[in-house]
């Protein structure tokens, strides 16, 4: 029990030790650091530095005054192309539009989809088109045909204003 004892009190001490260690510096427990002397150099920095910590996942840094990051052309061509269907949801900062269930004109089937513009760039690459059915995902052929109206109308919508 007596070594207990003392292994106890050793890491304690040690534990104590340790913390005071990671002190503030100068004066943390009024030792070493009082007042300065008057013919020391300081340093100011002209402008303060930016400490990246885990809490800066948790602040809105961005700036306010950016522009919207997407194609207008698709995503004006996403709306004219597939205008058969409500629109959900629209944010064109993230550039997703949501549309519901709707029939096309001519059309047997119902079809729900999601575009996803995600670029400035009048680019295939730029749209990402997630189209379904009542009974599920859509086929491949149908997804690509919507993105290829789509790109065709932007492309349209592109030359209809002019030499830009």
């Amino acid at each position: 029990m007596r070594i207990f004892k003392s292994v106890a009190f050793g890491i304690s001490l040690i534990g104590v030790l340790g913390l005071s260690a990671c002190g503030g510096g100068r004066g943390s427990l009024g030792i070493g650091g009082g007042q300065q002397q008057a013919n020391t150099v300081q340093h100011s920095p002209q402008t303060e530095e930016r400490r990246e910590t885990i809490w800066d996942l948790f602040t809105n840094v961005d700036d306010p005054n950016t522009t919207v990051e997407v194609n207008r052309y698709i995503w004006n061509a996403s709306l004219d192309v597939l205008s058969f269907m409500p629109v959900q949801a629209a944010d064109p900062f993230s550039g997703i539009i949501v549309f519901g269930f709707g029939r096309p004109p001519g059309g047997g089937s119902t079809y729900k989809a999601t575009v996803y513009v995600r670029d400035p760039a009048l680019d295939a690459r730029s749209l990402s088109v997630a189209l379904y059915t009542r009974s599920g995902p859509a086929s491949a052929e149908a997804v690509r045909k919507v993105e290829d109206a789509i790109l065709t109308r932007a492309r349209q919508l592109r030359i209809r204003d002019g030499n830009l």
